[in-house]
């Protein structure tokens, strides 16, 4: 397919906006016995927030939300004269750590107003659900499981700040595969929100092939190939094993008349797979090489840089090895740097045929794991130009 076609659809991609929807008491300052802050004496922040607040602000493109119940505020139990001061003295605290909330939502009603502005209510939150935000990809921050259910409620994912105890209350209300990480560390808060799941899904239907791609940058090595033929699947199960991300590959080819569709259009699928998982690639390695497999040595130099472009220097004397024809490896490889927009370097030399093509197999997924590898406290482009 013509890599201009490619171009235009990446040219014409959409970024979404992304948010962080954050607690206050108990997730940026210590909640009190009375849950009421409403003097300097009870103000206290909590450990490491205003460091990792500061990283977040600095390095990540999330918009920042803050959503915080304030149970009867401006009534006689909780005068409003008596909120402002302490609540002013935090924004100014995270202002000085160059932290500004976006947007701050408070919620005055009590539990039993039943408010649909009260949290876990979205009611205060109508703007985020126009369309235009990744909700997927954005995080509820906060203590209890309210604010879990409140990132189901959005489609978002949440983080709740607790020691563990609250686990089982999340699997009882059916909340916990909406919890991706539970910590009392904004460490690894901040880390979890710096790199959140790289995955992609791609479905590539014409009609000469069907295929369908999940990949997870941050997988663990799990294969499951199936693309009808045997020698392939093993090679992209190569992939996966040797790179450390978890990819599932289905195809359902035209293999009645020929290997090459299933074979081309698996390499075009995967590349965008890469392509799309990889994002705005901030922090990335982009580079990586190398390796040896018995007799053989291959070589795999790949560059995630946005230009696709392939050297092949390896020659195969058999026209097949199992039922992959050996004229299609170069194409394969082609076609997933034309998609991927990565610049690849192949070169191999040795006398089992076999041997060979997994070598150049497994090089490119050691390849792919270094180039992939990604510093969550590194936030520059991997690039003079300033665009990859």
């Amino acid at each position: 397919m013509d890599i201009r076609y490619w171009l235009f659809i990446i040219g014409n991609l959409i970024f979404m906006k992304k948010a962080l929807f954050i607690d206050r008491d108990g997730t940026l300052i210590f909640e009190t016995a009375d849950e009421q802050i409403d003097s300097y004496e009870k103000l206290e922040f909590i450990p490491k927030v205003f460091r990792n607040m500061h990283f977040i602000a600095k390095n990540l493109s999330y918009e920042l939300a803050m959503v915080t119940n304030q149970d009867g505020m401006g009534t006689a139990i909780f005068p409003e004269e008596t909120f402002w001061p302490v609540h002013n003295k935090v924004l100014r605290a995270f202002e000085r750590e160059g932290v500004v909330f976006d947007e701050i939502f408070i919620d005055r009603h009590f539990p039993h107003d039943n408010s649909s502005n009260r949290k876990p209510g979205i009611g205060m939150l109508g703007k985020y659900l126009d369309g235009s935000y990744d909700l997927a990809n954005s995080f509820v921050i906060g203590d209890r499981v309210t604010d879990v259910q409140l990132a189901k409620n959005l489609g978002a994912k949440g983080i709740l700040i607790n020691d563990g105890s609250l686990a089982n209350e999340l699997q009882e209300k059916g909340l916990a595969e909406f919890c991706v990480l539970i910590t009392n560390d904004w460490d690894e808060i901040y880390a979890k929100v710096a790199a959140p799941e790289r995955t992609a899904t791609v479905v590539r239907n014409t009609k000469e092939t069907k295929i369908s791609i999940e990949l997870n940058l941050d997988g663990t090595g799990k294969g499951n190939i199936s693309t009808g033929l045997g020698f392939f699947d093993h090679m992209l199960d190569q992939i996966a094993r040797h790179s450390g991300v978890n990819l599932s590959i289905q195809v359902d080819g035209d293999l009645e008349v020929d290997e090459h569709h299933t074979i081309e259009d698996t390499g075009l699928a995967l590349g965008e797979a890469f392509r799309l998982a990889l994002g705005d690639k901030r922090g990335v390695e982009r580079y990586g090489y190398c390796l040896p497999m018995d007799d053989c040595l291959a070589q795999v130099a790949i560059d995630f840089g946005g230009r696709p472009w392939i050297v092949w220097d390896a020659e195969f004397k058999r026209e097949k090895v199992g039922d992959m024809p050996t004229e299609m490896f170069f194409h394969f490889f082609k076609s997933f740097s034309d998609t991927a927009l990565a610049n690849l370097n192949i070169q191999a030399e040795g006398t089992n045929e076999h041997h060979k093509i997994e070598g150049i197999f497994k090089a490119l997924a050691r390849a792919i794991k270094m180039a992939i590898r990604k510093d969550v406290f590194n936030f520059e482009l991997p690039s003079t130009k300033g665009t990859l």
